[in-house]
């Protein structure tokens, strides 16, 4: 593994190799979040630490129990207030002219917070409990938010920036993976991915993802992502599931577009 692991490799930078302009560089050094990729001697059949006959078992950690009901005061939204929230904003006539991330009718939501207590409510425990719900609409590259009151099942108030872009979720990272597998400058992170599990990458569910929102700077990036930040751009964090991290830091998905660049090279 650790052969092929260094066949990609780019110019290393803090530790951190980086991919050459149009391909990904797999990452040969532990990075946060690692953990399962099996790159030991034991992966080849050894004995590892911890292992054998006298090893001790690892414990069972049992998933926790969803929350429901009602929270009460600054407790975070529970699983049925999370619902309550988007049926209430969906209730409220959404755009059906929007777009979502890959295309459909609507705009995509993004998340579900807890809203700000209102002046002098942050300290009563009896102070209703509002929810702010954010959606993207890629038709118009505009943020919206409804905040409505999760007591009296209303909508409070509507708000809608431009050039607003919070960061990308599940939805959004999996799109721009997919973006990336079907662009030619998926080529190096595809192979990166065979060298490292002997398959081929066609699918984003064979990765872990991670993203940030890209913004253009002034001479930073090449003229097809001169609109990020207005448009909705998106840096991954690829990982192999239970094997190394690829790095396609430089690349850069614009779902606005539905187009992939690379950056350029200083």
């Amino acid at each position: 593994m650790r052969e092929t692991v260094h066949r990609h490799l780019g110019k290393l930078v803090a530790g951190v190799a980086v991919a050459a302009v149009g391909t990904a560089a797999t990452v040969a050094i532990t990075l946060p979040g690692t953990a399962g990729a099996d790159t030991s001697a034991g992966a080849r059949g050894g004995t590892r630490a911890g292992q054998g006959p006298d090893a001790v078992r690892p414990g069972v950690v049992e998933q926790a129990p969803a929350e429901r009901g009602r929270g009460t005061g600054r407790d975070p939204l529970t699983d049925d207030e999370i619902r309550r929230a988007e049926k209430i904003a969906l209730n409220g006539q959404l755009p059906t002219t929007g777009e979502n991330v890959d295309g459909g009718r609507g705009p995509q939501r993004l998340s579900v917070d807890l809203a700000e207590p209102e002046p002098g409510g942050a300290d009563d425990p009896a102070a209703p409990r509002r929810a702010d719900i954010t959606f993207y609409d890629y038709k118009s590259d505009t943020l919206l938010t409804r905040t409505v009151d999760l007591d009296t099942g209303k909508v409070e108030r509507t708000g809608t920036q431009r050039g607003v872009q919070p960061p990308p979720s599940r939805d959004e990272n999996a799109e721009a993976a997919r973006l990336l597998i079907a662009s030619p400058l998926g080529a190096g992170l595809k192979a990166d991915y065979k060298d490292a599990t002997g398959k081929e990458l066609t699918s984003p569910d064979q990765l872990l993802l991670s993203g940030g929102v890209y913004r253009a700077a002034p001479g930073a990036q090449p003229a097809v992502l001169d609109q990020c930040g207005t448009h909705r751009c998106v840096r991954l964090f690829t990982k192999v599931r239970n094997g190394p991290w690829i790095d396609t830091r430089s690349l850069v998905v614009d779902l606005s577009a539905r187009k992939a660049a690379a950056l350029d090279r200083g």
